[in-house]
């Protein structure tokens, strides 16, 4: 059973001084799928770096992902990769089907405080995705999986290093992520926690852990729509 959409209540936000964005599916809608690019540039990389069908690399980049947070890392930690190399063969990606969103960036621009890009990918790919969106002026810094030593969300580390770097205080700062897992740190560490969802689950496949539960307490709000969520947020 999954946990429903909320409206934000802005007394629950009020005390929040720095805003905090995953990148991929929360910054631009899961149905855009500009995922789905990256996902067969790495197993194209598995599949050439090991010599593997298709289908065994697919299978060997999601156990990877699952065992360690990201394929890159299990790659890191098993094969010795290059990371740089990595990330930007699993990055070189058509960003066209991103267009300008200046409600989004009007959005975002209205929320008091600091804001940041905190992403598994990589700089590169953080500012390509939102100069695409027309938002890349609305952020103070991006965080990326270079900046995090290649350990990924949602290794409790990583985001103390994040909160270190920018000097956050976790207790006035929200989180917006599309993965439900990711959100349970940030939420031990006093932030408030949105989780992104699919508006529209046809064509789209999500695992498990992908999905807000009933035992998900550490979601406090969930949305499937970021523009409006941070419009009705400063307007209510």
């Amino acid at each position: 059973m999954t946990k429903t959409r909320t409206a934000p209540r802005p007394d629950d936000f009020a005390h929040v001084k720095d805003w905090v964005f995953d990148l991929d599916n929360t910054l631009y809608p899961h149905h855009v799928n500009l995922f789905d690019q990256i996902d067969k540039n790495m197993t194209a990389y598995v599949s050439e770096l090991l010599q593997l069908e298709p289908v065994e690399a697919k299978k060997l980049q999601k156990q990877y992902y699952h065992e360690h947070g990201t394929t890159l890392q299990g790659l890191m930690i098993h094969h010795k990769i290059d990371a740089d190399d990595f990330l930007n063969k699993a990055h070189a990606i058509d960003y066209s089907a991103l267009l300008p969103h200046p409600e989004l960036a009007a959005a975002i621009k209205a929320l008091p405080g600091r804001k940041f890009i905190f992403t598994n990918g990589s700089v590169r790919h953080a500012q390509s995705t939102a100069a695409a969106l027309g938002i890349l002026d609305q952020f103070d810094d991006i965080f990326d999986i270079v900046a995090a030593e290649y350990v990924p969300k949602p290794a409790g580390s990583t985001y103390d290093k994040f909160a270190a770097l920018n000097r956050v205080d976790t207790k006035h700062a929200a989180m917006f992520e599309d993965l439900p897992r990711n959100l349970t740190v940030p939420k031990t560490l006093g932030m408030r926690t949105v989780l992104l969802v699919p508006r529209n689950l046809e064509g789209v496949i999500l695992e498990r852990w992908e999905i807000a539960g009933k035992g998900d307490e550490h979601v406090d709000y969930i949305t499937d729509d970021l523009t409006d969520f941070l419009t009705d947020l400063m307007t209510s």
